[in-house]
């Protein structure tokens, strides 16, 4: 498929856009917005560009009945120089097939649905905020959209990518969250859809999240599903821990999200000469290095936070309190260098960024 098959059609009624130092995550949506079709026989068809507007689906479509889809979350960054930027976007198109292995939904091709990124947001290029500390969150995802109630692969495919201008996470700067560690409750185990972005998942993680809130915790990092006993996410997040000069963090074990974030984060982390291991990693491990005083540093990673440093964790009724609740060096150091790169104030060593336009602004 090529650019040119793609139809553009333009809002003729543009949405008044929010102030930048007010903007909230996911509340509000670009003019615009990508969609693609596909049919059993006939494969991905019609891409388009066309107004954001409401979704037409029959109340017998496979997606309200079987949970069939998968989604992504990346960011477009406006730099000094007015240029748009992503990145690793590629990275988030090859994760999206993945996890279509996994819900039996046909793959997409990478090089289009980023030339369609591309082209959707030059459209809606006025939407990229510039103030300090905000993007332009992107949300591709897939739903299945045939009429049907047998339990089996649809046959019928929405591709869509949406669009949100969204501010700072951290509306007063980098600080620690409080996170309760989950012992009732189970994510994913492995042979299950823990390693895919399918919503399902997150649906699942909803109760745990309720219960630690009213707690006071943020978040919940949750142990694998058999033993309770090997650490494996935070919430929406990977988790890393500095123990006694060593940085690890959880082994991909087809449970846990490969997170883009997590995987910059190892090659940041090995290009300055740090010691990084993947491995199984206990809660009881943890305790044990944080009463011996070896437990430094604990940040989660993601594409909302980026680096979310952890501040406190509860585990069992007692609470571990990591850099007297401040955050740590480690993390302030990776937090400030990714979002650097990620906005273009930085040099790039890696070529984790791609160019979506020129300057878009005069």
């Amino acid at each position: 498929m090529k650019e040119q098959e793609m139809e553009i059609t333009l809002s003729t009624t543009l949405k008044e856009k929010p102030k930048e130092d007010k903007l909230e995550f996911g509340k509000t949506f670009t003019d615009h917005m990508f969609i693609m079709d596909y049919t059993q026989g006939q494969g991905w068809h019609d891409p388009r560009i066309v107004p954001y507007q409401p979704l037409k689906l029959e109340p017998s479509a496979m997606i309200f009945h079987y949970g069939q889809s998968v989604f992504e979350g990346l960011k477009a960054y406006l730099t000094e120089d007015d240029e748009i930027i992503l990145f690793r976007p590629e990275k988030n198109f090859e994760r999206l097939n993945k996890s279509n292995d996994r819900l039996c939904i046909p793959h997409v091709d990478v090089d289009f649905a980023l030339t369609a990124l591309k082209k959707l947001i030059q459209v809606d290029k006025e939407w990229v905020p510039k103030l300090e500390g905000t993007s332009l969150y992107i949300r591709p995802f897939i739903i299945a959209t045939e009429p049907y109630l047998g339990v089996a692969p649809a046959g019928h495919y929405q591709f869509i990518i949406i669009m949100s201008p969204v501010g700072s996470y951290y509306k007063e700067g980098i600080h620690p969250v409080k996170i309760a560690v989950e012992t009732q409750f189970t994510r994913a185990v492995h042979g299950g859809t823990g390693e895919a972005k399918t919503g399902g998942n997150y649906a699942s993680s909803l109760k745990a999240q309720e219960v630690s809130e009213k707690m006071g915790y943020s978040q919940v990092l949750w142990l694998d599903g058999v033993e309770k006993k090997y650490v494996e996410e935070v919430g929406s997040m990977n988790v890393f821990f500095k123990i006694d000069g060593e940085v690890i963090t959880p082994e991909l074990n087809g449970s846990i999200l490969s997170g883009i974030t997590r995987t910059s984060i190892i090659e940041l982390l090995n290009h300055w000469g740090y010691q990084v291991t993947e491995r199984k990693i206990s809660m009881e491990e943890v305790y044990n290095a944080y009463k011996s005083g070896k437990l430094e540093e604990a940040f989660g990673t993601g594409t909302a936070a980026v680096i979310s440093p952890i501040g406190e964790f509860l585990w069992n009724d007692e609470k571990m309190v990591i850099q007297n609740g401040e955050t740590g060096p480690l993390s302030r150091k990776l937090y400030d260098t990714l979002t650097a790169i990620q906005t273009g104030k930085q040099e790039d060593p890696f070529n984790w960024v791609t160019k979506v336009s020129e300057k878009v602004r005069v």
